[in-house]
């Protein structure tokens, strides 16, 4: 749901808004929250409003959304973050290069932490 329909993401949230921070197992260890779904399909618009209705933000949705300094913060705590991988075992990288244009700063800073090892 969360990977292309906002309408149907703000059904959901308005009729159960625990739902924000549901998590699906899809097997294997493959955790996706509605937040990590819109992050690494680029849907800033169902990120954005999850977040505004309580979902937890997380590197993958930091990453995705530009969010610099969230994400500078997150990898000077834990450097091995830039390896990261979110669900359906998709790197971090790839959430900043979903943000298009306005994760680039985001997408450059996890350049130069990855060149950095």
């Amino acid at each position: 749901m969360a990977h292309g329909d906002l309408g149907v993401v703000t059904q959901f949230v308005e009729q159960q808004p625990a739902i924000v921070n549901a998590a699906w197992d899809w097997g294997g260890g493959d955790w996706e929250t509605a937040l990590g779904a819109a992050a690494h399909v680029g849907r800033r618009d169902i990120a954005e409003y999850l977040l505004e209705h309580g979902a937890r933000m997380d590197v993958f949705a930091a990453a995705m959304l530009g969010e610099v300094g969230i994400l500078r913060a997150m990898l000077e705590a834990q450097p091995g973050l830039r390896d990261a991988r979110g669900p359906h075992g998709i790197p971090l990288i790839a959430h900043a290069e979903a943000g298009g244009e306005q994760a680039s700063d985001a997408l450059e800073l996890l350049h130069v932490a990855v060149a950095a090892t």
